[in-house]
């Protein structure tokens, strides 16, 4: 076990050095540790079909389409389903507490999922 310290912490300090300032900070980095042994490698290559990327896709500042579905089912909306997906917008369709059909459609630009319209 304190030889794969060891190693670990050896690989990270030549990483770290070796890469230069300009081209990645230390939130660009992710050490992984696993049965080949130590890696290092830039966040910017990550693949989200074969790895978690979650630190960089998941809190991004744009609104997601699960986070609005997410935010229509706290708003009461009943078997919500992400109806269409557009550069800037994100439509959601439902039922209200009446059991009418509804469609809310929120802002994609903001996190915060914004609400733009509801029929």
């Amino acid at each position: 076990m304190h030889g794969i310290i060891t190693s670990t912490a050896l690989a990270l300090a030549v990483a770290l050095t070796s890469v230069p300032l300009g081209v990645a900070s230390a939130q660009d980095l992710e050490l992984h540790l696993g049965d080949g042994g130590p890696k290092l490698r830039l966040r910017e290559n990550c693949d989200p079909d074969r790895e978690d990327c979650r630190d960089r896709r998941d809190y991004r500042r744009e609104c997601s389409p699960e986070r609005a579905l997410d935010k229509a089912e706290r708003m009461g909306v009943r078997r919500a389903r992400i109806d269409g997906v557009g550069r800037r917008t994100i439509d959601v369709r439902g039922r209200d507490l009446d059991g009418d059909r509804i469609v809310i459609t929120f802002d994609r630009r903001d996190r915060r999922c914004p609400v733009l319209s509801s029929d």
